[in-house]
């Protein structure tokens, strides 16, 4: 059997910067979950209205979608990743004016520029990984990126517990807020220091597969192409199970755990983000002898069986359920992305616009389910991503089958 490389030796420079960006995000991203719980206590906001953190950050990945496609096509992977740091950079910046006006509004304004760098990153670094290389080994070299944004979560809450969650509330709210400044202006430091460095970085040309195509298409055939419908329609369930889970991991632990502080559950959330990197680091391996989707298919049934222990409420039976189930999620996002753009040659950077724009979900279930955990309890809203976990089921053993590339 034909042995193929991860990457082809020429790319391998490009492949771990490229690689890394995903560790970048995975640390704003989670720490938007530390910041929910923040806000709770220090602006006082309700457990729905702290789900509109996640609606900022998530919603970005809808608005920006599109134009960030656009960027790249236009400009190329380069100057799309230069732009996505810019305005992580920017948007991480302006949590110091924030925390001086003390506006949980002006907040969401700062994470939303930061996630519209973010979906910029997401939006170029997925093909751009996946053009580094064998298109038959793209499944399995996004989750091989991916599993260093598995790290970028692990990170993420940790920073969030001991610079956020650690301090004691004095009833000074500017003082509160404080750690929050100080920590977002040195992550505002650090992505634009990386952007620097990546713009004196020399990328070598992609022998890409839409420079043999003699006509360019549009959106119109893209459409027409079922399993990427497909892949949008899962990525947008996905994503909602995870920003739902998430959002209310630590007031689940809180809640459900004697003698539980906010500091704790901060890190058992962290340790969560281990589970996921254990996930996607045998996810990757298992490619090797089983085909992505039907990995994708089980995977899909364990967080259903975890989801259905996490409502019960069973101590610290559901809450190991509850830190288990970023295991059974963690290969879905970048397999669903590689099925998807499955042969789709000159129409891939329009292809992951919308996938990426399929991360909006992550803006509907959070606030759905605070909505939900308002008026019941936090363990019952966990039943609601069995619902997404079903649709990507579905995509993961039907759906997902490839078309032929005209």
């Amino acid at each position: 059997m034909e042995k193929i490389p991860l990457t082809d030796r020429k790319y391998v420079p490009t492949f771990i910067f490229v690689t890394s960006l995903f560790l970048l995000w995975g640390v704003a991203i989670s720490m938007g979950d530390v910041l929910n719980r923040h806000f709770q206590k220090v602006l006082g906001v309700s457990l729905a209205q702290s789900g509109l953190v996640q609606f900022s950050i998530f919603g970005a990945y809808f608005v920006m979608g599109i134009p960030a496609g656009l960027f790249m096509k236009k400009y190329g992977y380069k100057n799309g990743v230069l732009l996505g740091l810019f305005l992580y950079a920017v948007g991480s910046f302006l949590f110091i004016p924030a925390a001086g006006a003390e506006s949980f509004g002006f907040f969401r304004v700062a994470l939303f520029i930061l996630a519209c760098g973010l979906a910029t990153l997401e939006a170029v670094a997925h093909p751009f990984t996946a053009a580094l290389g064998d298109e038959r080994k793209s499944e399995q070299r996004l989750n091989f990126s991916q599993t260093f944004n598995a790290v970028g979560t692990i990170i993420g809450p940790i920073l969030g517990g001991f610079f956020i969650l650690g301090d004691v509330l004095t009833g000074n709210t500017q003082s509160d807020l404080f750690s929050v400044k100080m920590l977002y202006a040195t992550i505002g430091a650090t992505v634009f220091a990386i952007a620097v460095a990546f713009f004196f970085t020399k990328v070598p040309p992609l022998q890409e597969a839409r420079n043999a195509v003699g006509v360019q298409r549009g959106y119109k055939e893209l459409f027409g192409i079922k399993h990427f419908k497909w892949s949008v329609i899962a990525q947008f369930f996905n994503v909602a199970a995870q920003g739902g889970t998430w959002a209310f991991f630590i007031n689940y632990a809180i809640i459900y755990i004697p003698g539980m502080s906010d500091q704790h559950a901060s890190y058992y959330f962290s340790l969560s983000m281990g589970m996921m990197l254990v996930g996607r680091v045998i996810g990757t391996y298992l490619m090797n002898f089983v085909a992505p989707n039907r990995l994708l298919a089980l995977f899909c049934l364990g967080s259903i069986s975890m989801c259905v222990v996490i409502s019960q409420h069973l101590g610290w039976i559901s809450f190991a359920c509850l830190i288990g189930l970023q295991f059974t999620f963690s290969i879905m996002f970048p397999t669903i992305f590689g099925l998807g753009m499955k042969n789709l040659n000159d129409l891939r950077e329009k292809a992951s616009s919308f996938i990426v724009m399929g991360v909006v979900g992550g803006a509907v279930f959070p606030p759905l389910m605070g909505y939900v955990a308002d008026k019941t309890s936090v363990a019952t809203a966990y039943l609601l991503p069995i619902i997404c976990y079903f649709m990507i089921f579905l995509f993961a053993i039907k759906f997902y089958k490839p078309e032929e590339s005209n």
